[in-house]
This record gives structure tokens, C-alpha cells and sequence, in this order.
């Protein structure tokens, strides 16, 4: 998504008309921006490359370019397979794609995105690759190594941001805690944080996908003492058995992960925790999956997302045999989640008669919704607001919950921030 209003930016900035899907259908060239992380993703991204060949076929587009990580890692294949596309770009390509284009990469056009996103979040993104060497994940194959933004570069993208109207920042990278190992030969996220917390306007700043191994602790001082930045860490774990870690490549143990998320409560009372796990790596065993699930009941995350292990080609899981059966993995997933679900019914009861700052979102189905500082967009709770008066989107209430289901909270405004 952040590529994309990248990429719409300097489009725009080279008097070139772009809009983020549009569903009008009146554009004559589209880029299609894909995904290559998982099968799933892979698939919506094929399909939604041959929706558009058929329009183009049906003489409705003149030109059809693909970029993005599926173009990066598959390109060949899919030239053969969908001759049809003009042509295809890796994810290091956007200078090459908006020659093609008529229209010139301009580097000084730090922060100047199209938004897709409502006018008051938005996406931060912080780094681009990965050095961590996962046995599952292509994401180093296809984003590549580590390179870090500079910390004057994020804020002055932070700021144009605010300008624009966006009072909520998340950010992320394939990995946060690694920021800045590469430019100033140290981890800098929490000096990176302080210089946005410093940015007036920026009401919340939230962070994404953050490495537990060598997870740097003096980020959790920062994420306590500034007051716009969320109580909300998202970590993903993967799993919690020590034979899974270690065949995940994840360097860490059950016990060092134990240790961690002791500390980051105890830094930071009340911080809402996320994580997100893999079912039906190459030899799981019913074990492992009972480890998991014991580690769930022993440290109650506040959101958790799963997904089914699927093999990636040129990483190192690859090569192992893909043993447990499809089902059984949706199954091992499924029981999780239901686990999860009881959890996050409990934690969400807790909060039933207490009050929280919650941004407005959208209003949907004539009911405002919105979400507090525990909860991401899309992923996390939403909460059902209620109010005798109509409220502006973006804006942030207090809201008194009343009533509380298994991810949602329902309340009633107590005052306007």
C-alpha cells in the first residue's frame, strides 16, 4: 500500500492522473502492485493480474503494467504464462516504471504520497528488507537486505503527513528493531521514536512487527514515557515450542521469549500485545501445537493472528518435506484461534465500565466506529460508538464501554478530545 501512494505521488507530481482502485474504471493504463508473500496472496495478486488482462483484451485499457514482489520473484514465469501484461517490475524498479510511464522519479519528494487510507492514519514505513534468515519467509528473496531510512527522513515525512490531515502513524518495516544497524551502526528505534513523538499534531504513533530476538529493551522506556506513543507492541512469534523455533530458524527460545514479554509488561503496565503465529510447519507435532497453546493460556496475548505454513521456494524450509496435510493445518490453526477467542472475550469483558480515548474511524451501517490505542486498523477490535450527536471522522472521543463480545467493545461517548 505504501509503495503504491509512492508511487501515485510522483505520478502526480509529473502532472500524470493516478487513483488508488478505483472501482470507476476510467483509467486507460493500470499497475497492478503485488503481493508474493503467501499462496493466498499470490493468488489474489495472479487474479487480479487477469482481471485486468481481460479489460485489456476487452479493448477497455490500452496498457497493463505489473511490479511488486510477485513480478520480483516470478517474473519470468509470468511473462510466459501472461504475455498479455506490457511489462512486468521488481520491487526496486519504480524509477524504471514511471519512465515507462512518461514521468520522472524525483527523489527530493520525500512524503509526498497519495493517501489510500482515511485522511487521518496512515502507513509509516521506516526500512525496507530484511537480513534475518527465517527457514519460512522470502521476504529477504524478494525485498531484499536491510536498509534504513534516515531518522531526518522519517520525521519530515511524519510531518507532512500531520499537514495533511493523518493523526494516527504505524509504523513498519519487514523488521523495526534492526533500525538503524546499518546507517549508524546501532539500533536507533528508540531515538527514532523520540524525534516523532516531538512531531506536533502526531497524536499516536503505533509499531509493527517487531523481532523478538535482541529485542532492543530501552525501546520499551520510550514507548512508557512518551504519552502519543501507543501501548501497543506487535511481535510476531511464530510459535512457542523450542523444536519449532529452532526449525524456523528464529533464534530465540520459549524460555527467552517468556523472559521478554515479563519484561515488557512490567516496563509498560497495561500494553496490549500482538502477536501472530504459524500453524503446520514441516514436522509439528500434536506437541507442539500443545505448547503453543499452554504458552497462549500463560501469557493471554491481547490480539493474536494465525496462518497456515505454506513452502516457499529458495528458502531453506523448502527443502523439507511439507508434512502435515492441508486440513490438519487449517484444524491446528482453527483450535488456536478458538483458544484466542475465549481470551480476548475474557480481556474485552475486563474493560466493560471503564473509559478510553478512541478515534472515530468511519461510519458504517449508521453507526460510528472506531478504536482505542490497543487496536490496529483492519487486524485489531473496533469499537461500536455511541452518540447522540454526530461526530467527525478522525476526531477522538472518550467512550464509556457498556458492552464487550469476543473482538469488539460497545460504548457511549462521555466527552469529545
Amino acid at each position: 500500500m505504501v509503495d503504491s501512494e509512492v508511487l501515485s505521488g510522483q505520478l502526480r507530481a509529473s502532472g500524470i492522473d493516478s487513483s488508488h482502485e478505483s472501482l470507476k474504471n476510467e483509467s486507460n493504463i493500470v499497475v497492478v502492485n503485488t503481493c508474493g508473500f503467501i499462496d493466498k496472496a499470490r493468488e489474489e495478486s495472479v487474479n487480479t493480474i487477469l482481471e485486468q488482462v481481460a479489460l485489456k483484451k476487452a479493448g477497455r485499457l490500452d496498457k497493463v503494467f505489473v511490479t511488486g514482489c510477485l513480478s520480483q520473484r516470478y517474473r519470468e514465469d509470468l511473462e510466459k504464462e501472461i504475455p498479455e501484461v506490457d511489462a512486468w517490475y521488481g520491487t526496486m524498479e519504480m524509477p524504471l516504471l514511471l519512465k515507462k510511464l512518461n514521468a520522472d522519479y524525483k527523489a527530493d519528494l520525500i512524503g509526498e504520497r497519495l493517501l489510500s487510507t482515511p485522511q487521518h492514519y496512515a502507513y509509516l514505513k521506516i526500512s525496507e528488507g530484511c537480513n534475518r534468515t527465517c527457514s519460512f519467509c522470502a521476504i529477504p528473496l524478494m525485498r531484499g537486505l536491510h536498509i534504513s531510512k534516515p531518522i531526518e527522513e522519517i520525521v519530515l515525512e511524519a510531518e507532512k503527513l500531520v499537514r495533511a490531515g493523518v493523526k494516527e502513524v504505524m509504523l513498519i518495516a519487514q523488521e523495526l528493531t534492526y533500525y538503524g544497524l546499518d546507517l549508524y551502526k546501532k539500533r536507533m528505534l528508540p531515538d527514532l521514536l523520540n524525534r516523532l513523538a516531538d512531531v506536533g499534531g502526531l497524536e499516536w504513533i503505533r509499531l509493527h512487527y517487531a523481532y523478538p530476538s535482541k529485542f532492543p529493551l530501552e525501546v520499551l522506556d520510550v514507548i512508557r514515557d512518551r504519552d502519543n506513543i501507543c501501548k501497543y507492541l506487535d511481535m510476531p512469534l511464530q510459535h512457542a515450542s523450542d523444536a519449532m523455533l529452532k526449525a524456523m530458524k528464529r533464534q530465540i527460545t520459549r524460555a527467552e521469549m517468556n523472559e521478554l514479554i515479563y519484561a515488557i509488561r512490567e516496563k509498560v503496565p497495561g500494553i496490549c500485545l500482538r502477536t501472530t503465529l504459524i500453524a503446520g510447519f514441516p514436522g509439528e507435532q500434536e506437541s507442539d501445537v500443545d505448547e503453543l497453546k499452554d504458552f497462549l493460556t500463560e501469557h493471554r496475548f491481547d490480539r493474536v493472528g494465525i496462518f497456515t505454513y505454506s513452502p516457499e521456494e529458495g528458502t531453506s524450509a523448502f527443502a523439507l518435506s511439507d508434512d502435515v496435510p492441508a486440513d490438519l493445518k487449517e484444524f491446528r490453526a482453527q483450535e488456536v484461534m478458538e483458544l484466542q477467542q475465549d481470551i480476548s472475550f475474557q480481556k474485552n469483558q475486563e474493560k466493560i465500565g471503564k473509559v478510553f480515548k478512541t478515534i472515530v474511524d468511519k461510519k458504517e451501517s449508521g453507526r460510528w466506529l472506531g478504536r482505542t490505542e490497543f487496536d490496529s486498523v483492519e487486524v485489531d477490535n473496533e469499537v461500536i460508538i455511541q452518540s447522540a450527536s454526530p461526530l467527525d471522522i478522525g476526531s477522538f472521543v472518550s467512550v464509556k464501554v457498556t458492552k464487550a463480545y469476543d473482538f469488539d467493545l460497545e460504548g457511549a461517548v462521555v466527552s469529545t478530545l
